[in-house]
């Protein structure tokens, strides 16, 4: 099976794994005992958010380890919303769902008024309607750093400058950035951001939220030890060590990486030219190292395509996973202005190092054969 859903998960890579297993080996014990495994433990949890910190360009006391990507931004929304008074938070619409279940619940439950902010015809967010709807009482902005669906990459410095303005607070889920480009300058500007180690080729059910140490907050979690009281439960020290070793990989390798990501973004829509009237690419991300790409198939159900490319050993998707299993239409498009009707067409095609240039170019001959069977192309 050729693999096209590295935006959905990674395989664990070798180096990661051979962490993992050492560490399962050897940093057993719970960080919190006192006893010197405990310690032992513990001292490896230490040095791995000292590395993170390292790579990331921030602060140690403000990382702390996580299940994923999804707990990092329910954690990270709920502490700053607590952290400032007012009633008023703003989101884009292309959030991944995790960020639209935990601000439906703020609202729920303690009343927040929530603003969506749309996304341009390129796939951004529409920085002058942020302008627009932001209140004397809005207290959180949460803009994803690039887009899970077609992998545009979002104006994080315009947003902080209006954040800063006007005094709120900024978080962005940088789970599908991290290990892809650059985040210095991204890490520099938000008040907290959330990452995944398995979009990294590190474990799943491990993660990292960084929260800007100088802001005080309520956390979500009352009575905790644990992360400075920040998450409970016992640390997953494996999964932290794997996934600070897969960080390490991934940006040590960045620049090889993000050029072969290019190559192999480049190879597939050169191989898909002969059909382009069928194929409309969404947002501008052809040319970027993100190795995501979102496509519209004309007249083409998206699931139908996936399906069909499935049977002929080529697995993408429709879009983020934990959209897709709960059925409905990208936000992301429908906010681009694009029809319901275009939107069923879509499919999401996203790439890996491991690849190579037969592979991509595999893939799109298995959709061309879709379009033939369907009497679009000779």
């Amino acid at each position: 099976m050729n693999y096209f859903d590295y935006a959905a998960t990674c395989p664990i890579s070798e180096t990661a794994l051979e962490t993992y297993i050492k560490a399962s080996r050897e940093y057993f014990g719970n960080t919190q005992s006192v006893h010197d495994i405990g310690s032992k433990a513990d001292l490896l949890v230490e040095h791995c958010r000292q590395t993170l910190a390292n790579l990331l360009q921030v602060e140690r006391e403000g990382i702390t380890f996580t299940s994923g990507g999804t707990e990092s931004n329910m954690l990270a929304l709920n502490a700053l919303a607590s952290a400032k008074n007012g009633n008023h938070i703003i989101i884009s619409t292309g959030e991944h769902s995790s960020v639209h279940n935990t601000i439906s619940k703020l609202s729920e439950e303690k009343g927040y008024e929530v603003s969506e902010v749309s996304l341009t015809n390129e796939g951004v967010v529409n920085t002058e309607e942020l302008k627009r709807v932001i209140r004397k009482d809005t207290v959180l902005v949460s803009v994803q750093h690039v887009n899970s669906d077609i992998g545009t990459v979002q104006p994080i410095e315009k947003i902080h400058e209006l954040c800063q303005a006007n005094g709120i607070w900024l978080h962005s889920d940088c789970v599908q950035s991290f290990g892809k480009i650059d985040l210095s300058k991204v890490t520099s500007l938000v008040d907290s951001f959330s990452l995944s180690s398995h979009k990294i080729y590190g474990p799943k059910g491990v993660g990292a939220l960084y929260i800007r140490p100088t802001l005080s907050f309520v956390p979500f979690f009352e009575g905790v030890s644990h992360e400075n009281g920040v998450r409970p439960g016992t640390l997953n020290t494996p999964g932290i060590a794997a996934f600070t070793t897969a960080a390490e990989n991934n940006l040590t390798n960045l620049e090889v990486r993000q050029q072969h990501i290019k190559t192999l973004k480049k190879e597939f829509l050169a191989s898909l030219e002969d059909v382009t009237d069928f194929v409309n690419l969404i947002g501008f991300s052809a040319d970027s190292s993100i190795p995501i790409l979102g496509l519209c198939m004309r007249e083409i159900d998206g699931q139908h395509m996936m399906l069909e490319g499935n049977r002929r050993g080529y697995s993408f998707s429709t879009g983020s996973a934990c959209k897709v299993r709960g059925g409905g239409l990208s936000k992301t498009l429908l906010s681009m202005g694009i029809s319901e009707e275009e939107a069923r067409t879509f499919i999401r095609i996203s790439f890996g190092f491991d690849q190579n240039l037969e592979d991509v170019r595999g893939l799109a001959a298995s959709m061309k054969k879709v379009m033939k069977e369907r009497n679009f192309i000779g």
